[in-house]
């Protein structure tokens, strides 16, 4: 197993600041409004000023140059820069790269932003840059057809059904229901699921997440400095990021991610196996997307991810609290949900979420997917020093 990389002189990176802003399906703000809004409050939660930063990574699809235009608007000129772009799990490879600037002694205090008016844009994300080779001719709803290929493949391959994935939306959607501010908390069953609008076989109505506007910030400093400040820091404790593929046509197995991948190296780098998580943030853009998470990442066996994700296990009071926030199939999805996934999980593992809350919570789980299975990025977070 390896040893966790070393931090120079002992500068151990941890997460100090989480905020969101804009969480709607109608902000009326403009997306490096929200961006901006949510760093302010991030670095008012923990005490520090927009001087403070000297870092800065971020991903969006409205900016040719993201940090950069981040930079302009709130007048940071940084000493380490990064906008890598790996679709909606991108935040999380900024994390690792934020970890590793600041514990090089590349910048002291890094900021991690985005923001999406995806919804007041009647769902006008730019996702598509280049040719589908393979798809295109199809007429694919992308990513949804997408998404719905692999569903299809699951199924075949071992007896997955529509009403396993319905359970991954019911179990999220009695989340939401503790979160006061999810965009959708109304009773959700199986049956309603089932009986939702089939948008691309098998994937129904309330197998998608949802179309939003939103935005999110979060602050990475020195495990020296954050004694300074307001909040209690959160650990990174292990992660990794990886990709077999670009498009879904080039897929290796359409029922095996690049998490396998990830998981076993952030599993690894963090000393801790899947029975050590207390709290698990999956990317939730699609019900089968948490089903072959929890496969991939180790929780249970290939193929046994339907029947594992039941609505007992991953929702309030089950022995693996799975998108604690609601996720993106209720509580908000603006085009790239990554970042909410860090936010949520730094909340819980500071007891801060209220009537979600999970009892106990020491270890969690952020799991990214970006594109369809394309970019793929796991962390380990931690609420006590390693």
């Amino acid at each position: 197993m390896p040893e966790r990389r070393r931090a120079r002189d002992g500068r151990r990176a941890v997460i100090v600041g989480v905020a969101e802003s804009g969480i709607a399906f109608k902000a009326d703000l403009m997306p490096i409004e929200m961006m901006a809004q949510a760093t302010d409050r991030a670095l008012a939660e923990c005490g520090l000023r927009r001087a403070d930063v000297d870092g800065l990574f971020s991903a969006n699809p409205y900016y040719w140059m993201p940090a950069i235009t981040l930079g302009e608007y709130l007048g940071i000129v940084p000493r380490f820069s990064d906008s890598t772009t790996i679709g909606g799990s991108s935040f999380l490879a900024h994390l690792e790269h934020a970890v590793l600037a600041v514990e090089a002694g590349y910048c002291d205090v890094a900021l991690v932003a985005y923001g999406s008016n995806q919804s007041s844009r009647r769902g006008g994300l730019v996702t598509l840059s280049e040719w589908l080779p393979g798809e295109f001719f199809y007429g694919p709803a992308f990513p949804i057809s997408a998404y719905a290929l692999v569903a299809q493949r699951h199924m075949h391959e071992y007896g997955t059904t529509s009403e396993q994935l319905a359970a991954v939306a019911v179990a999220t959607r009695r989340w939401a229901q503790l979160n006061p501010v999810a965009l959708v908390r109304d009773p959700l069953t199986i049956d309603d699921v089932l009986a939702s609008p089939m948008i691309s076989s098998p994937l129904h109505r309330h197998d998608i997440c949802l179309v939003t506007d939103g935005g999110g910030a979060f602050v990475v400093t020195t495990e020296e400095r954050a004694r300074d400040l307001e909040t209690r820091p959160v650990y990174v404790l292990g992660s990794a990021v990886s990709h077999l593929h670009r498009h879904v046509s080039q897929m290796p197995s359409l029922t095996e991610t690049a998490a396998t991948i990830t998981g076993s190296r952030a599993f690894a780098e963090a000393g801790l196996a899947p029975a050590d998580v207390d709290v698990v943030q999956i990317y939730d853009a699609f019900t089968i997307s948490v089903v072959m998470s929890l496969e991939d990442l180790g929780f249970c066996a290939k193929g046994q991810g339907g029947a594992f994700a039941g609505v007992e296990r991953l929702g309030p009071g089950g022995a693996l609290p799975t998108n604690t926030s609601g996720g993106g199939l209720s509580y908000c999805h603006p085009g790239m949900l990554g970042i909410f996934l860090v936010i949520e999980c730094v909340r819980q593992l500071r007891g801060e979420c209220g009537a979600r809350q999970v009892a106990g919570a020491r270890v969690g789980l952020v799991h990214g997917i970006g594109g369809v299975y394309s970019g793929i990025a796991t962390a380990l977070l931690g609420s006590e020093r390693p």
